[in-house]
């Protein structure tokens, strides 16, 4: 306004400031909301600040945050991922992303977002200690994949069979482990205790399509046509 006092300007300086006036109100209202663990209100009123702060890296990493108690991990990814961009130096961001992809068992992605965190400090105690874990598992999939691609079915049984010992806390993996050892146990005609196998994944996924096809191929192999 004192750089140029015109009423259209006054007009549109006195807009602006009532506009921020209620975003703080609104952003007050977000963070009440969030400690009282009304993470749903939160989420739709930095909803509203969120459409006008667009570069604000902290409203993001809030509503990630209320995304994670929402049990929304994907959303909570899309906000984590812009933080990461819009706040140099952003290892957290970067251990959370990490951390939201290897509980919902991509293993891989995981590894490339912990080491964009050690990128940025190789001494990150929580990065490297993330880094640690899914290196090795990691290392143990992709050993296992590549022993069923050369037909050696008893190794990758052995190899999954490690997978869980080393993440037996997130239950995806023991899953993923079951579905190719019940693959293997199939490919090597192991009736009995494929269809034990593909069974107990069948429990947990009724609508596996690997786990199912496995377990028709044994049925076929044992003459049991209806199963």
């Amino acid at each position: 306004l004192k750089s140029s006092p015109s009423n259209n300007e006054e007009k549109e300086a006195q807009t602006q400031l009532t506009k921020s006036d209620e975003l703080q109100r609104l952003h007050s209202q977000a963070l009440s909301a969030y400690q009282q663990e009304d993470y749903e209100a939160a989420i739709s009123l930095l909803d509203e600040i969120l459409a006008v702060c667009v570069w604000d890296a902290e409203l993001r990493e809030l509503r990630a945050e209320c995304y994670i108690k929402e049990g929304e991990p994907s959303k909570a990814i899309s906000d984590l991922k812009a933080a990461a961009k819009l706040k140099n130096d952003n290892t957290e961001a970067f251990y959370k992303i990490s951390r939201i992809y290897y509980q919902l068992g991509d293993h891989e992605l995981s590894l490339s977002e912990v080491r964009e965190c050690l990128k940025l400090d190789q001494d990150h105690k929580q990065c490297f200690s993330l880094y640690k874990q899914v290196k090795k598992l990691n290392k143990q999939i992709e050993s296992a994949e590549e022993f069923i691609r050369e037909g050696r079915y008893e190794d990758a049984i052995n190899k999954y069979d490690s997978v869980m010992k080393t993440e037996p806390e997130v239950p995806i993996y023991a899953t993923r482990a079951k579905e190719r050892i019940c693959h293997c146990l199939s490919k090597n005609q192991q009736t009995t205790e494929a269809i034990k196998v593909c069974t107990e994944v069948l429990e947990l996924e009724p609508t596996n399509v690997n786990a199912l096809k496995d377990r028709a191929e044994v049925y076929l192999l044992e003459d049991l046509y209806e199963e």
